[in-house]
């Protein structure tokens, strides 16, 4: 039933403008719509919805991610606009914060939005 619908991606915000600058001004991605409950951005074709609630919860795993071709590229990239990759006690990360489970893995890196989602890149 749901295999040929698009999905739709949700995470919490509490600070409209704070999440725009975020999202819209350090990522990239542009604002399919807007109001006084949520701002919607194309993440690649896909809409993700920023719900602005009251607070937002500590996150117990990744929210949302992306799939990029060149993960420690995208990491460099960011890094450059301010963005700070997370490290995980016990966890084998490169000087660049990108983690590889195996020797022929691209690697998946962990950053926090605006709010405090946790966000990731791998390839």
């Amino acid at each position: 039933m749901l295999r040929d619908r698009q999905l739709v991606g949700f995470l919490l915000i509490t600070d409209v403008e704070r999440a725009k600058a975020f999202y819209c001004g350090v990522l990239g991605l542009p604002i399919r719509s807007e109001d006084d409950y949520a701002i919607v951005v194309d993440a690649g074709g896909t809409p993700l919805r920023l719900a602005v609630v009251e607070r937002v919860p500590e996150p117990v795993g990744t929210n949302v991610g992306w799939l990029v071709e060149d993960v420690t590229a995208a990491v460099r990239d960011l890094a450059a606009k301010g963005i700070e990759f997370e490290r995980f006690p016990g966890m084998d990360q490169d000087a660049d914060g990108v983690w590889r489970p195996s020797p022929d893995s691209g690697g998946v890196a962990w950053f926090r939005d605006s709010d405090g989602n946790r966000l990731s890149l791998s390839s």
